[in-house]
């Protein structure tokens, strides 16, 4: 009895060689049809890239300005009028144990002015505000030019201007004058943006006691901030209210600013999601082209097809033969667009003043859709052109 015959193996070497051989008879059609799996990979890549760098930069911002801020600001009362706070309060939070720093701010029936010719109603949405001492430290800010108030200042018409409150009034530098409760205030300095506190940035910060002098302040706080170690910030939080007020703590509202720069994040997490399934439609239109791509290469390429089944190709070496090149072009898009995502997240990233950050997951994502589409692509093609039968294939050319 005769042996019978077995057909000739493909390796891997020839499987690759035989792909590439099919993708080269074709470039332009080649280019094409990857472009659109580069598009939908890259928008993917960039979008996980560039949410990745923004929430990188904002954890090291965290991480800079701390998270152990609080902040006690009078609240309503049972009949729906603002409370007020009494004038003890920052003392009062000063004696809690793990505090560590206490500063306070008071609200100011006054307007800020370049100068006494501005009528009293254009404030440009300025407050004038009084500032304890130790209000900068508390905050962790520092002054772009000048000084800030200090016990011997904080008793005489000088004012610290916000970072934004001196832009709106033309003032980039300390040594100037503004006209605040019929008189002029000497600039002693201004502030550097506070990232934690941005009503600081819109306010004009008069000394406590020149607030009471010269300006007819009251003395209540309308604003406590303190911090305390970190292990023990919920702990200070529980207390906070009715250290403040003890008569009627429910009439305070306790709150952590970095509470505000997460809840941005969590926003900006559900805004990458829609980008992404933008990206995802992108893929999907790459890999219905190269699937279109693939079918019109079998229907092209049936005399091929018929030549290498009557010279003794099986069908499984056929399928093998298109479903690699299917795969092929998708990686060859997929590799395209992973640098190019790679390359908008990291120009971006620092046109921002980010980090750069790509996580190795989107990479291997990347791959992985890459892989997934060009086998659904080049599935049934594969399987197309394997049924030809060889004397079809060749009579049909």
């Amino acid at each position: 009895m005769k042996d019978a015959l077995v057909p000739a193996r493909l390796g891997a070497a020839d499987v690759l060689r035989v792909g590439l051989g099919g993708l080269r008879a074709r470039p332009a059609r080649v280019v094409l049809s990857a472009l659109g799996i580069a598009i939908g990979i890259a928008a993917m890549v960039a979008v996980i890239g560039i949410s990745s760098s923004s929430e990188e930069d904002l954890l090291r911002r965290l991480d800079r300005l701390g998270t152990n801020l609080l902040t006690a600001r009078p609240g309503d009362t049972l009949f729906g009028e603002k409370a007020e706070l009494p004038e003890s309060a920052p003392e009062m939070v000063r004696r809690i144990g793990p505090v560590t720093a206490v500063g306070a701010t008071g609200t100011v029936d006054a307007t800020v002015r370049r100068t006494d010719k501005i009528p009293e109603e254009v404030t440009q949405g300025i407050a004038v505000q009084a500032a304890t001492t130790g209000l900068l430290g508390t905050l962790d800010g520092e002054t772009a030019s000048g000084s800030w108030l200090n016990a011997g200042t904080g008793r005489y018409p000088g004012v610290v201007l916000g970072a934004e409150a001196a832009r709106r009034l033309g003032l980039d530098r300390a040594g100037g004058q503004v006209w605040i409760g019929g008189r002029w205030f000497v600039v002693l300095g201004v502030l550097r943006p506070a990232e934690l506190a941005p009503e600081i940035d819109r306010s004009a910060l008069v000394g406590w006691d020149a607030a009471r002098r010269h300006l007819g302040f009251d003395g209540r706080p309308t604003m406590v901030y303190e911090r305390s170690a970190d292990a023990s910030v919920n702990d200070v939080r529980n207390v906070l209210a009715r250290t403040v007020d003890p008569e009627h703590p429910e009439e305070v509202e306790v709150s952590r600013p970095s509470d505000a720069l997460e809840a941005k994040a969590a926003a900006a997490g559900a805004f990458t999601g829609l980008l992404l399934g933008l990206g995802a439609v992108a893929l999907l239109v790459g890999g219905v082209g190269v699937a279109n791509t693939m079918v019109i290469s079998v229907l092209e390429r049936r005399r091929e097809i018929g030549l290498r089944r009557s010279l003794g190709a099986t069908r499984g070496q056929v399928r093998t033969q298109f479903l690699a090149e299917s795969l092929l072009l998708s990686a060859f898009g997929g590799a395209a667009g992973t640098v190019l995502g790679t390359a908008v997240t990291a120009g971006f990233a620092l046109w921002k003043g980010w980090p750069p950050v790509v996580p190795v997951w989107a990479l291997g994502g990347a791959l992985a859709a890459t892989l997934a589409i060009g086998t659904a692509a080049g599935l049934y093609p594969a399987v197309r052109a394997a049924r030809l039968p060889p004397t079809t294939a060749l009579a049909s050319v």
